[in-house]
């Protein structure tokens, strides 16, 4: 046993460029762990930096220079984020508040359902099961609610860190765009020389982390836009709300879309009941769910590495858990890495190549 693991050991990292690779990867590990929360100004930063250098590099084709096109780009950022802020997040807010003041008035009608179910079904559902489920269900609701009272309450505290944002994250962003070249050098200049494996696998992850951001963000404003119109046009309420919630859904592949139908299905069986009118929702929204599936990402995510659906589930599962939202938002990005670094250790070093 000894003997095969000591094989594999020596494939594996008997190239120094294998064990720089692995002391990367270690080291920014240890960063992001022990100084996530620390850090996440300047990851906010790299973010956005990502998503605005496209349109800098674009305009920079034009003649202008590169300070140039970054203040203008950052400056058309942030006026339509300060437009989207004031108009859509007061309507979103507003909404919210009156869904949350309706909320009593659907789950008792649930529970008359609920109740009606030993009626209508007799030999399936039992009354004392529905009033136990009830029961539970209401402690827990319970529960949720002062969780919910406590944190809005300690989120004030957070007002102080959302200045920090609005003054720094801008402020990084205009450097990182506008000495983007520089910065890459200084990195460069602190690698070790056998990175060899390091620079194939931040050149992959680079297209990819640029592309993923990019084509999500576009998939957000798109899907959610779709969604948000289609709910006004058919009437139903909160459409605004809801279709903020689907747009934000394609962060989480597979899970989010199955989460987010339950508010929608849930709004619109209160307006509506089980009428054609609910039936015609739900049919839209399905198909606005498969055009997103079978169209809109593929044509977005076309340069994306293909991961196998287990796969992407599993690494939203385990990165959100461990980053929360930003975990969920680059667990694709995060598996690709994996993916990118097991490929970099399975090919053939500098030896095994002059060997063959």
């Amino acid at each position: 046993m000894l003997s095969v693991f000591e094989r594999w050991y020596k494939r594996k990292f008997s190239d120094p460029d294998s064990m720089m690779l692995l002391f990367m990867l270690l080291v920014t590990s240890l960063l992001l762990v022990l100084w996530g929360g620390i850090l996440m100004p300047v990851l906010v930063a790299a973010i956005i930096a990502y998503l605005l250098d496209w349109p800098v590099s674009q305009l920079n084709k034009f003649g202008l220079s590169r300070s140039y096109t970054t203040v203008l780009v950052l400056f058309g950022f942030i006026s339509l984020s300060v437009l989207t802020f004031v108009g859509v997040v007061p309507v979103v807010t507003q909404q919210s508040i009156n869904l949350i003041k309706e909320m009593p008035q659907i789950w008792e009608q649930g529970q008359l359902w609920l109740l009606a179910l030993p009626e209508s079904y007799p030999d399936l559902v039992q009354l004392t099961q529905i009033q136990d489920v009830l029961d539970g269900v209401n402690q827990r609701v319970v529960s949720l609610a002062e969780q919910l009272l406590s944190a809005s309450f300690s989120s004030l505290g957070g007002l102080g860190a959302l200045l920090i944002y609005m003054i720094l994250v801008p402020l990084m962003v205009f450097f990182m765009l506008k000495d983007k070249d520089v910065l890459v050098n200084n990195i460069s200049s602190l690698l070790p020389n056998e990175r060899r494996l390091i620079k194939q696998v931040g050149s992959e992850m680079n297209t990819q982390i640029a592309n993923y951001i990019r084509g999500k963000v576009i998939e957000i404003i798109i899907v959610g836009t779709v969604s948000a119109v289609t709910f006004a046009f058919m009437d139903l309420r909160y459409a605004l709300l809801l279709g903020v919630l689907v747009g934000f859904s394609v962060l989480i592949p597979y899970i989010g879309a199955a989460v987010v139908t339950i508010p929608v299905a849930v709004v619109a069986l209160f307006q509506w009941g089980l009428t054609s009118e609910f039936w015609y929702l739900m049919i839209a929204y399905s198909i606005i769910q498969a055009l997103d599936g079978n169209a809109l990402v593929p044509i977005l995510f076309s340069e994306a590495v293909s991961l196998h659906p287990i796969y992407i589930i599993v690494a939203v599962l385990f990165f959100g858990g461990l980053w929360g939202f930003w975990g969920v938002f680059f667990a694709i990005p995060l598996a690709t890495l994996v993916k990118a670094v097991a490929n970099a250790w399975s090919s053939p070093t500098k030896v095994e190549s002059v060997e063959s």
